[in-house]
């Protein structure tokens, strides 16, 4: 499978977020290790089911000359005694013996091993609502409460009383929420690999904080284990901002941002000298990072969003504040002097539902009023971290600068706030918003380019122990057949009706399908990876041009619902497709959409506009059309 397909992954729980419920419970250590016990382990699906749902997946984006060969090798594949059989096995082999049968490879293939930088091609950002702050004063102000926000929802997770969520009235895996802090990515020549600190001997108990590409180590506990207060953070981040006012030093994060082969050399370079292996290890181990950035470019409002996406997704290039970043990092914090801020992190520890999670307890936490008067115990000078740079470090520096310039240049992205309705629309008319928005984007494609696409929506597999994520095939059959009739002026609205109804039906089912762990997509690529452990030689099923097609992902999606009015964001999987992010909340839409400069096909303020238009022409077509025949049947 195609690398930077696998390293678009589930950013999301592809599900309406009023099923995602919270349940508290008690302070209980050894209760997390209980309930992930309690978990079931992720099925192997039934061959001949993954099978038959492959061919269907085909038939509306591969003509039906195509569709007939693979048949035929999909019949080969799947004879008794035959080369699926054998893969199936040992897939069910391996659900025996492991947690869970697909983690690790999907860890390693989807991200470890992907070679393409972090930055827009696997890292996701998030916007934040516009803070009111206009000063640097407002701006650390804001940053210490969010800090000690952060340390509010890390004590939850130390104290394992973070609570359950639950989807359609099952448990979730809660494991991803354990692997975000105190961890970062590691860059090798072949592969990465992913360390987390939290549960060593010594926890960390320092945070790293960036301004003006300087990197400090701030620890946010005092000597008695509690966390410092907001107002003892602000005095350290006041410390930290006067100590690192010069503008004239060399990016060192900007290494980060390149790709992962010459970023694995660049690192064996940085980390001989003492100093530097002592810099990079602080940063490595602490809790998270918070980016104090500089004011961008003042630009008008109806571009404001799009261009603060731009900043959380790359920083907005070596002149501005992609040098005030280390990417590896598991999290980052951003806040800027002009109020803008949000939030990059690096996809290989987490999804982005708990992501979301500790954004909405954030943003909650800083709206409440502080109570605690700050003891005025005098706090040590927080620790600026040295640099030693070699003419060889400078080298690589230019070089990342280089490239990263290339592809921020490249990247197309528009934040569109959908006005009109929100999800409150789609459940009056008892649809699934989520599928409602799917297909308003199937019509907005299909309009654009006169064809459908493969269509990736990432679907939650927390049900199970150690789920990640699996795909629900957004283009089907049905949602072909709506499009197509759509815009056909031979079709009465009433047929329309009916075929946009059995489409989100249809997308629903694949969805409830996906996070009962009866897709399709990891299936294969597990047979696929057991076919290379096994040593056999690849089947022609995976060498065919239906399985390529299959994974090129032109529209790469997912639902990512948060209470906060906030939006993620993320780069296309492939050079020609879109990646499309959106949070729906009551009454308005919050759109991401991406798209590279490079491909003259796509672009992303074009997308917004028909998927605009698609969300209009759908709701006219509801309201206008009588419901009467149809309440009986549906």
């Amino acid at each position: 499978m195609h690398g930077a397909m696998l390293a678009f992954i589930a950013r999301s729980m592809a599900k309406p977020s009023g099923w995602l419920k919270p349940v508290a419970l008690g302070k209980l250590p050894g209760r997390y290790l209980a309930h992930q016990e309690g978990l079931p382990h992720l099925p192997v699906p039934p061959l001949q089911q993954t099978l038959d749902r492959y061919l269907l997946a085909l038939q509306p984006i591969i003509s039906e000359e195509e569709w007939t060969h693979t048949k035929g090798l999909v019949d080969e594949f799947r004879k008794p005694g035959g080369v699926g059989e054998r893969l199936q096995k040992g897939l069910e082999r391996r659900a025996r013996k492991t947690e869970n049968w697909l983690s690790d490879w999907w860890l390693k293939t989807a991200y470890l091993e992907y070679r393409l930088p972090v930055v827009v091609h696997s890292s996701p950002g998030v916007v934040l609502p516009k803070q009111d702050f206009l000063d640097q004063q407002g701006q650390l102000r804001f940053a210490a409460k969010l800090i000690e926000g952060i340390l509010d929802f890390k004590t939850m997770i130390d104290n394992e009383t973070l609570p359950v969520e639950y989807l359609g009235g099952k448990p979730l895996c809660m494991n991803q929420y354990y692997q975000i802090l105190s961890s970062c990515r590691i860059p090798g020549q072949k592969h990465d690999s992913v360390v987390n600190y939290a549960k060593g001997k010594k926890p960390p108990s320092h945070i790293t904080v960036v301004h003006n590409f300087q990197f400090f180590e701030l620890d946010v506990y005092s000597s008695d284990g509690s966390p410092l207060t907001t107002d003892q953070i602000f005095i350290q981040l006041e410390k930290i901002w006067n100590t690192s006012l010069q503008t004239n030093k060399e990016p060192i994060g900007i290494l980060t941002t390149n790709h992962r082969n010459s970023w694995a050399k660049a690192y064996n370079h940085l980390i001989k000298d003492k100093t530097n292996k002592e810099s990079v290890r602080s940063i490595e181990k602490s809790i998270f990072t918070v980016c104090l950035d500089s004011p961008i470019p003042r630009v008008s409002d109806d571009i404001y969003k799009s261009r603060v996406a731009a900043q959380m997704l790359h920083g907005g290039g070596s002149r501005w504040n992609s040098g005030n970043r280390w990417f590896d990092k598991t999290l980052q914090f951003i806040v800027a002097e002009d109020g803008s801020c949000g939030l990059v992190y690096e996809h290989a520890p987490s999804e982005g539902p708990p992501i979301v999670a500790l954004l909405d307890h954030i943003v909650e936490y800083t709206k409440k009023p502080q109570l605690v008067r700050s003891p005025m115990i005098p706090l040590p000078m927080p620790k600026k971290l040295r640099f030693n740079i070699t003419p060889e470090i400078k080298n690589d520096i230019e070089k990342a600068k280089q490239n990263l310039n290339i592809m921020v240049q490249d990247l197309d992205i528009k934040v569109m706030v959908f006005h009109h309705f929100g999800k409150n629309f789609p459940k009056l008319e008892k649809i699934s918003p989520d599928a409602f928005i799917q297909m308003a984007l199937q019509l907005a494609y299909y309009r654009m380019y006169g064809q459908v696409c493969a269509t990736y929506e990432s679907a939650s597999l927390r049900m199970f122990r150690l789920g990640r994520t699996d795909t629900i095939r957004s283009a089907s059959v049905d949602s072909l057949k709506f499009v197509q009739a759509m815009d056909n002026p031979s079709k009465q609205n009433q047929e329309k009706v009916e075929l946009l109804r059995r489409a989100t039906q249809a997308h629903r089912a694949y969805t409830d399908m996906a996070i009962k762990g009866n897709a399709i997509d990891r299936h294969l690529l597990g047979m696929k990876l057991q076919a290379i452990e096994d040593l056999v030689s690849m089947p022609e099923l995976f060498m065919d041009t239906a399985y390529a097609v299959a994974m090129h992902f032109n529209l790469s999606t997912s639902q990512v619902p948060a209470k906060t009015d906030c939006v993620m964001c993320f780069g296309p999987v492939v050079p020609d497709g879109y990646g499309v992010c959106y949070n729906p909340m009551d009454d308005h839409i919050n759109f991401a959409m991406s798209a590279y400069n490079s491909c003259a096909e796509t672009n992303a303020a074009r997308l917004a506009h028909y998927l605009e238009k698609a969300l209009l022409d759908m709701r006219l077509l509801l309201q206008s059309t009588p419901k009467s025949k149809l309440l009986h049947r549906w």
